[in-house]
């Protein structure tokens, strides 16, 4: 293991060794109260680390909002979140219009703006149901930080968005368009835990039962939410990539964008028609910045092939647009393209 080297993180005396210790400490608080999910945990922490949004998709019942309080009040900072309808528009995110006591009507700020700038984890579930009209005003919240309302901007510098799609039902649903994906930092699969021991015990075990009382056991304030942006910005500056592995990145790039050219071959598919677009650039930078910090959490200050794998179908999948006759397989079709990238491109 390559030692890592003491770097002061921006404007304060803080190292990146101490942000390590915390990260991981981050980490083991969460795993505290979402158990048989370490794969997901350390996904979330990469996009933590990164300062990137999150998709999240899984059945119903497997955790994900306990995961993402969790991860709030071990972050610090505000929480909030919106349940995506068929008849939510843009403006309930912003005012919330009701009945005052005195009988008259008022104008309050909604979810995204009554906590003013210390909001921290906006969580959207079930972004699907909303309207295209709401998924405009959180994909420019993604990709500025700002919102329009009461007459000027409001800027959110420690915001990171979480969304999730139900991935059942599909009636009075509206599927994310491409860019609204492309905005999102990792797609990440949240199943129920395989274990027999985290499944018993989120079966038998009362404490598992009470959300509220669970996520009172979880450190407050592990990470601070304010420095995160700094932290992000250190992370990338000290975690290198050689020649060798910009190579095999662009090299796996090539894999997924053009596959029957890469020779790669699945069943039941016919490569010359399969990908009608690939990733971007943006898509591509997005995988180095998660390899980066899927390295620094691995106590290396160098990417290998294994940081890029790692985080490569959470990165990448949903950034691979296949013809509409394989669409309703993406999701076995994007693994199994994953994996041959893996097989047919040689590693340094």
């Amino acid at each position: 293991m390559v030692a890592e080297p003491v770097h002061a993180i921006a404007g304060s005396d803080e190292r990146l060794a101490d942000w390590h210790a915390r990260a991981l400490a981050f980490e083991r608080e969460v795993a505290t109260v979402v158990l048989g999910q370490e794969r997901v945990i350390r996904m979330l922490a990469i996009a933590v680390f990164a300062r990137g949004h999150v998709l999240l998709e899984g059945d119903v019942g497997v955790g994900k909002t306990t995961l993402l309080r969790a991860m709030a009040r071990a972050i610090g900072g505000a929480y909030e979140r919106v349940e995506g309808t068929v008849d939510l528009m843009p403006s309930d995110l912003v005012y919330d219009a009701r009945i005052g006591d005195d009988g008259r009507p008022r104008v309050d700020p909604g979810p995204l703006l009554r906590r003013g700038t210390d909001l921290s984890i906006f969580f959207f579930n079930e972004i699907n149901r909303a309207r295209p009209q709401v998924h405009s005003l959180l994909l420019r919240l993604m990709a500025e930080g700002t919102v329009s309302a009461f007459g000027q901007d409001h800027v959110f510098p420690y915001l990171q968005v979480f969304a999730d799609r139900n991935r059942v039902e599909r009636e009075e649903t509206f599927e994310l368009p491409a860019a609204a994906r492309d905005r999102f930092f990792m797609e990440v699969q949240v199943a129920a835990p395989t274990g027999m021991q985290a499944r018993t015990a989120l079966i038998f075990d009362p404490r598992f039962h009470h959300m509220d009382r669970l996520l009172s056991e979880v450190r407050e304030g592990v990470l601070d939410h304010t420095r995160l942006g700094a932290v992000a910005g250190a992370i990338q500056e000290a975690v290198h990539a050689s020649p060798a592995i910009a190579a095999y990145t662009v090299a796996l790039w090539d894999a997924v964008r053009n596959p029957h050219a890469a020779g790669i071959a699945l069943s039941g598919v016919r490569m010359d028609r399969l990908v009608q677009g690939g990733a971007s650039p943006r898509g591509m930078s997005y995988l180095v910045r998660a390899a980066r910090v899927r390295a620094w959490l691995e106590g290396r200050t160098m990417i290998v092939p294994e940081d890029l794998r790692a985080v490569f179908p959470e990165v990448m999948a949903h950034r691979i647009f296949f013809d509409p006759v394989y669409e309703m397989r993406r999701e076995e079709i994007a693994a199994a393209l994953c994996r041959a990238a893996f097989e047919t491109v040689p590693a340094p």
